[in-house]
């Protein structure tokens, strides 16, 4: 939910994220809807089932990624009412996803409130020495005394965005010498941590920066995030108990204050996020083993973690079989058949031929069997699942239908800019003076626009420079509708063929 502030009103930014038919990792907004108080479960989701039914897409929902709270739950079972269980895959058990972005800001509050003191002298301090050009060059003459290289500049923080608060911290800290310099010599500079509030704070820092990487790499919106949700729960897990051998009984509290949380909310989504794994070439079931004895102690029994592995496989099985319902009789991809009858006609023909004689569980369950025993892939940092799939996933054909679906789920609900807020998602102040209609007629032209853009790939300056005048047109001019389009014709107007 988005909330405007001059007009008290609430948006719901409702986003499809799918793999489009040349394989390519696709979101699109489609409706930045008002939302009428109150905003309840039963509201939002008569609000949400709406656009789905406009959209043609009530019965294509794997999941529906939400934010992690107690009324979002109530409005995914409001949605199951509303669609139907039986047109729901496995009947809506899939369908709740929690957004990791969320579940990591709750963490890390924990870590910036035993700090909250330090912080906020250590952000007196950089407000001091970056107020003005005089007091920057002054600052700079000082580091130069101490012999301290001026790598990054100082910079302010943004108190809602908890990754601005770390960068700004991460800056700060190698200019201590800087800082405890500049308390002797300036007399109006009076704000300097304590020698232990400044070794807290780079052991707070340091646990931090592992929650900053991630959640940087869970809000990629251009690359799959499902297959790296597990390894990196896992990684912040196995940190978690480091840390809780830690000697300062603060960083204690803090760990088991992260871990409840953690623990609370990972194991609502970890068995989609397991089979992601299994579906990811490189890892399959010996990721999974891997991950779960690292997860449950330190030398967990061998058999318990095949045990949970075998029940996840368990599950992609089941969820294979429903995906057989509902293509109703087998019929071989054709990019499949036409590859293979290229590399081997009269074999292909022949397997063909008694695959579909087969009956159907026997042959998901091969499927299944030969993608599992066949050999992993040699692992490569960036390597692109989506072009495996598109390639050589076409020996398995349905689970290939199954990893295009579950490849598309993003591990959070917002992008990169947003996914570091604490304060909830805002419309700016231009942005609310609107009415509600064209709020959404802003945001989702932006955010289809944009989509276009990407796929022509060039003129990027010239377009965005447009489309921040039609905001600004729009600002000045009272009938907003007409100005928009007018901007929107000038734009299509200036890059001719680019966005046609």
């Amino acid at each position: 939910m988005w909330t405007s502030d001059n007009q008290k009103k609430g948006y719901m930014a409702i986003t499809a994220h799918f793999i489009d038919e040349s394989w390519r990792l696709r979101n699109i907004l489609m409706r930045f809807i008002y939302v009428p108080a109150p905003h309840n479960a039963e509201v939002i989701a008569e609000k949400l089932h709406e656009s789905l039914v406009e959209w043609n897409l009530d019965e294509k929902l794997l999941t529906v990624n939400v934010d992690n709270c107690n009324a979002n739950d109530k409005e995914i079972a409001e949605i199951v009412g509303k669609i139907g269980k039986s047109k729901l895959l496995c009947e809506g058990t899939l369908l709740h996803m929690c957004c990791c972005a969320h579940i990591l800001n709750l963490i890390v509050k924990d870590g910036l409130d035993v700090m909250q003191s330090a912080t906020e002298i250590i952000r007196e301090s950089v407000a001091y020495w970056t107020a003005s050009p005089k007091r920057i060059e002054k600052f700079e003459e000082m580091a130069k005394y101490k012999k301290v290289k001026i790598k990054r500049k100082l910079r302010l923080d943004c108190k809602t965005r908890w990754n601005s608060t770390f960068v700004m911290l991460d800056i700060a800290l190698p200019y201590r010498p800087v800082l405890e310099r500049a308390k002797e010599k300036e007399k109006q500079y009076e704000w300097l941590p304590s020698s232990e509030e400044w070794a807290f704070v780079v052991d707070v820092v340091e646990r931090l920066r592992l929650f900053y990487e991630i959640t940087e790499l869970f809000s990629g919106t251009d690359y799959v995030t499902a297959n790296v949700y597990f390894p990196k729960i896992c990684e912040i897990k196995m940190k978690m108990r480091q840390w809780e051998a830690s000697s300062n009984n603060t960083i204690k509290e803090m760990t088991k204050s992260m871990t409840e949380k953690i623990d609370k909310y990972w194991s609502n989504i970890q068995g989609l996020m397991a089979i992601a794994i299994i579906l990811d070439p490189r890892y399959k079931k010996k990721m999974l083993v891997a991950c779960f004895a690292m997860l449950h102690g330190i030398e967990p029994s061998p058999y318990e973690c095949i045990e949970k592995v075998d029940d996840i496989v368990a599950s992609l099985r089941l969820l294979l079989e429903e995906y057989e319902v509902e293509n109703d009789a087998y019929t071989p991809d054709e990019e499949s058949m036409i590859s293979t009858m290229k590399a081997h006609a009269i074999m292909s023909v022949f397997q063909n031929i008694v695959a579909q004689q087969m009956p159907a569980t026997a042959r998901l369950q091969g499927e299944i069997d030969q993608y599992l025993n066949d050999g992993l892939v040699p692992y490569v940092e960036k390597f692109n699942v989506l072009d495996w799939w598109r390639v050589a996933g076409t020996r398995y054909p349905t689970l290939r239908k199954v990893a295009r679906d579950i490849f598309a789920i993003p591990v959070t609900t917002v992008a990169s800019e947003s996914a570091f807020s604490t304060s909830g998602r805002k419309l700016n102040e231009h942005r609310s003076r609107f009415t509600p209609h064209m709020v959404e007629v802003l945001m989702c032209s932006q955010d289809w626009l944009r989509n276009k853009f990407k796929d022509a790939n060039t003129g990027e300056a010239s377009f965005w420079t447009c489309l921040q005048d039609i905001q600004e047109g729009m600002q000045v001019h009272k009938k907003c509708t007409h100005t928009f389009l007018v901007y929107v014709l000038e734009i299509y107007n200036l890059l001719g063929n680019v966005l046609i």
